[in-house]
């Protein structure tokens, strides 16, 4: 794949030679992505359609709208974030002054997943232009149709050697992990990611890692449990359960369990009607291997409601299970669909325990109007970020930093996050020659000695 290595050479050559410096170049492509998404709107509704579908309302929610509003933020703010930042300097290095420079990488490599195909292709790539970089943006060969509207899109706004989009399956990943790349973004899963770092750590190539994992829901008895159903249910169910801060188990305890499986169908009945499977706002799944997979996790002997699928259409009711345990098949992987298993306690506490057993989620969510509680979750569970009465919208917000934390990815983004995530902080050292102390030069005379221990203590 000679074509790989001529457009990475191409990037390389481009950066080199200045012509992502410019700020307000960097913003008036920025303006032309904007509107050009905009101008493809009815393209992009198709794609997601035929390959997760997903209703016009829900693609623009959780999709376009999200990267219209990134773009939007980040232009407004981008002049601000990129000056050099002034910093104290110590009394000993006086005369001179400290900043950080913030200075682009060079060529990044994005690669994207299928779940959520044009938000996560493209708002890595916002971060990227904006911070100066050049970049190769792979998409997902699971979500086809949308990979092709992405492509469009990017070559209408940028030439090959400013931003690349690269089609192909699997091999194509691999023959990109060849070539060095000064930065890599990577939206996935962590045997994937745990597969690219090896492939990348020959070149000591720095890396952002998004990716998932089992993200609890906890619920005790102070909360309000028919919000919290509602709630759930939002975050749950938003693309058929293949969002990676969906909330995938719930632990609530024993006293009110019963009532949030009632107000839990409530809402699956309220949002999607009692004909889910035949509901065109209830998206698919992505492909037949995920759909097998996940009726392989349901357990019909712990089924509460749903349960039902269509083969046809590859969709599967959202699935209540009750009564589960923390070695069942469905708590041995992330669910990443419509599944939804509850797990009963006695004490809320002892939520950390069935918590602790498996690796640290990207998002936690309390239910409760008990602050000790709160706190204690908050404080003392590893994650990646959250949300306390409510499921999903910190990663909604410009102002929060989205990623994860150990298995659940490192680095993150949104925002100016995602300018800082792709740029390096150089640090900068400006010193005066009208004044030159000579206290730090040899030879060292008692003096010097003294003076160097009274300003370094």
């Amino acid at each position: 794949m000679n074509n790989i290595l001529d457009v990475i050479n191409k990037q390389r050559n481009y950066f080199q030679n200045g012509n992502t410096f410019n700020v307000k170049n960097r913003i008036e492509f920025l303006d032309k992505l904007y509107n050009v998404i905009r101008n493809n709107t009815t393209l992009i509704y198709n794609a997601l359609q035929l390959d997760l579908g997903k209703n016009e309302d829900e693609a623009y929610t959780c999709e376009i709208g999200l990267l219209l509003n990134e773009i939007s933020y980040i232009k407004n703010n981008l002049l601000n974030w990129t000056k050099p930042k002034k910093v104290k300097t110590p009394l000993s290095s006086w005369p001179s002054k400290g900043y950080i420079q913030y200075s682009p990488y060079g060529v990044v490599l994005i690669i994207a997943p299928w779940n959520y195909p044009f938000l996560l292709s493209l708002q890595p790539l916002i971060g990227a232009i904006a911070a100066g970089n050049c970049a190769v943006v792979k998409p997902s060969e699971l979500s086809p149709n949308c990979s092709e509207v992405i492509s469009k899109i990017i070559n209408e706004v940028f030439s090959e050697e400013y931003v690349s989009v690269i089609i192909g399956d699997k091999s194509v990943v691999d023959e990109l992990l060849k070539y060095k790349f000064d930065y890599l973004f990577y939206t996935g899963n962590s045997i994937v990611a745990s597969s690219i770092m090896q492939k990348i750590s020959k070149y000591l190539t720095p890396v952002t890692l998004e990716l998932g994992g089992k993200s609890p829901c906890i619920i005790d008895s102070s909360a309000d449990l028919r919000l919290a159903a509602r709630r759930i249910i939002f975050g749950k169910l938003l693309n058929a359960g293949q969002t990676c801060v969906a909330p995938d188990y719930i632990i609530v305890t024993k006293d009110v369990k019963q009532k949030l499986i009632n107000y839990l169908i409530l809402e699956i009945n309220s949002q999607y009607g009692d004909n889910i499977l035949f509901n065109n706002n209830f998206g698919k799944i992505i492909n037949q291997r995920h759909f097998d997979r996940l009726l392989n996790l349901i357990d019909t002997q712990k089924v509460v409601y749903g349960g039902k699928f269509s083969a046809e259409f590859l969709k599967i009711e959202p699935t209540i299970m009750d009564n589960v345990a923390e070695n069942d098949k469905v708590m041995q992987e992330e669910i990443f669909g419509p599944i939804l298993p509850i797990l009963t306690v006695e004490n809320i506490y002892d939520a950390k325990k069935i918590i602790a057993k498996f690796p640290e989620p990207l998002a936690l969510y309390v239910f409760s109007n008990t602050k000790d509680v709160i706190n204690y979750f908050i404080n003392t569970i590893s994650f990646g970020g959250g949300c306390i009465n409510d499921t999903i919208m910190h990663l909604a917000s410009d102002y929060l930093p989205f990623g994860g934390v150990g298995k659940s990815g490192m680095g993150n983004y949104h925002g100016k996050h995602s300018f800082y995530t792709f740029s390096h902080e150089k640090s900068i050292s400006k010193s005066k020659t009208f004044l030159d102390i000579p206290i730090r030069y040899q030879p060292y005379s008692t003096l010097k000695r003294w003076m160097i221990r009274l300003f370094l203590k």
